[in-house]
């Protein structure tokens, strides 16, 4: 029974806490805040996350796991056809950001004090992406399908078009057709790479 409630605890914190630093931002919400809004005090939310800083990660974390994602991305390019793996890398990356999964005013507020640590690790699951990518285009290159060039930098070219509708609709909240921009990038990018 007590861990029951210590788990109901610990997310209404955490959905407050959400709520109020996409509403406020980091810098603007302070523990006294979150206590009043669920009714706890300063030691019940030290004790599940150790700071107003571990209360932020465990926030962003809940929102979307990098290693979630890159499983579902990995997921979707094994399709035996690499092209059809391309379609479906693009589908997943795109369809992988549902309305809500991020709050745009939590990350714009914070998202430029990244510690070394966080940076490090951030920038090494990219690399995961790019380079299952950049496989990708190398199975195409192989298998005929697309012309001889870089795989690398047709994957960064790819990632940074699909990059920009999801940066465009989270930190400016810019309503996007992600359904025909994933189309349109499809058949943009195999048509540019076709051999």
């Amino acid at each position: 029974m007590q861990a029951r409630a210590a788990k109901v605890t610990s997310d209404k914190i955490l959905q407050t806490a959400s709520r109020l630093f996409a509403e406020k931002g980091y810098a603007n919400v302070s523990i006294r805040d979150v206590c009043k809004e669920t009714g706890t005090t300063a030691p019940v939310i030290y004790y599940y996350f150790g700071s107003k800083k571990g209360l932020y990660d465990a926030v962003a974390r809940s929102k979307l796991s990098m290693a979630g994602f890159i499983s579902k991305l990995a997921k979707a390019s094994e399709e035996k056809n690499p092209v059809a793996g391309i379609e479906a890398l693009i589908e997943t990356y795109l369809s992988s950001f549902p309305e809500h999964t991020f709050d745009p005013g939590l990350y714009l507020t914070d998202s430029a004090s990244l510690d070394r640590e966080s940076a490090k690790k951030i920038s090494g699951e990219l690399e995961k992406i790019q380079s299952l990518a950049a496989g990708l285009v190398s199975r195409c290159i192989d298998a005929g399908e697309f012309r001889k060039a870089d795989a690398a930098l047709a994957a960064e070219c790819l990632l940074g078009m699909l990059n920009r509708v999801i940066f465009q609709h989270l930190h400016f909240a810019k309503a996007s057709d992600r359904e025909a921009y994933g189309k349109f990038v499809t058949e943009f990018f195999i048509r540019a790479m076709k051999a």
